[in-house]
């Protein structure tokens, strides 16, 4: 199939998002599949207040009408609700073309945690714009089950995978001169990750902290005994997380959590909140142990064995995962994108 993805997630952006799309999107070439990505490198953009390291792309409608139907796609599917994603909605309905979305992000509870708009306006407006969806894909049972209590419909499972090969169980340990167990987070440091729900328990050992965000430096200057490494990536990043006795997870928004499977790759057991992501992930306790105390979930993930961790994450393959995206993709009649549509006054 020729496979059209518009998304305004994109390298260099670092977040589940773009590593799920990428990496399902090489699995797709190699299985065969030809696949065009649309996103805000080839537009003008600006940066995203608040996240500058997001770019939304500027006015994007025309092009992005020339770049889809130059491609001609079998099947279209439109990964995020921002400009270029309403922009492929809007060239998608003129057209009568059948496509496909997926929920990645709690925009809603990120908005109200900066600008504290209400929740509900925020799903209203991505209710509107996953309607006309032939398959809204979502990662978990639990957030479908939420979605559809709040009015979302036509819902498909799509999972995740995990990269075994760069995520795994290392005889090399960093922080051997910091006291342990080591208790680690890695991800953006941002208000919606609950960072601080993990930096203020009264734990044994040393607290670690791997990633870059808004949040950065006033965490910093609070709690000046963790360790912030910065941001990392590829074999150090994998080096980080395996030098882990414990990876703590204290996110409450989050749709998945992709570093789950990558830390449980690692050999290192998770701790987590009992919500949405880490419930359908972490759902064998010799992996990780959830509980409403953080701080009692933290001891209890330090007894679990590592190699129980890593049996349990090799149970997820990213090949599967492409396989169900494609399967959750609505095809485009025979006749495809035939004609350009005329230009929008």
């Amino acid at each position: 199939m020729r496979i059209l993805i518009v998304t305004d997630a994109w390298f260099p952006q670092v977040n589940g998002v773009v590593r799920t799309l990428s990496t399902v999107r090489d699995e797709l070439v190699a299985m065969g599949h030809e696949v065009d990505v649309i996103s805000p490198d080839r537009f003008c953009s600006l940066p995203c207040p608040t996240y500058p390291e997001i770019r939304l792309a500027i006015l994007p409608g025309r092009k992005l009408r020339r770049l889809g139907e130059a491609f001609r796609a079998d099947a279209i599917h439109i990964a995020t609700e921002g400009p270029l994603g309403w922009a492929a909605r809007r060239w998608c309905r003129r057209r009568k073309l059948p496509f496909t979305t997926s929920f990645h992000t709690r925009f809603p509870e990120y908005i109200h945690a900066r600008l504290r708009v209400p929740v509900r306006w925020g799903y209203a407006l991505l209710r509107r714009f996953h309607r006309p969806s032939r398959g809204v894909m979502v990662a978990t049972p639990s957030l479908r089950r939420e979605l559809t209590a709040r009015g979302f419909v036509n819902l498909r499972r799509w999972t995740r995978g995990v990269d075994l090969e760069l995520f795994r169980p290392r005889p090399e340990r960093m922080f051997a001169d910091k006291p342990g167990p080591i208790a680690l987070f890695c991800g953006r440091v941002a208000v919606e990750k609950n960072i601080a729900a993990f930096l203020d328990l009264d734990i044994e050992g040393t607290k670690v902290v791997v990633g870059d965000g808004p949040q950065l430096t006033a965490l910093a200057r609070r709690h000046p005994d963790v360790v912030f490494t910065g941001y990392k990536t590829g074999e150090d990043l994998a080096r980080h997380i395996a030098s882990a006795d414990v990876f703590v997870f204290p996110s409450l928004t989050d749709t998945f959590g992709l570093v789950l499977l990558e830390a449980m790759a690692s050999g290192v057991p998770v701790a987590a909140y009992p919500v949405t992501g880490p419930v359908d992930v972490v759902t064998d306790p010799r992996a990780g142990c959830l509980d409403d105390d953080l701080a009692t979930a933290i001891r209890n993930a330090l007894t679990l064995r590592g190699e129980n961790c890593r049996a349990f994450a090799e149970t997820y393959s990213w090949r599967a995962c492409a396989q169900l995206f494609v399967e959750n993709l609505h095809p485009l009649p025979a006749s495809g994108i035939s004609q350009p549509a005329p230009a929008s006054p």
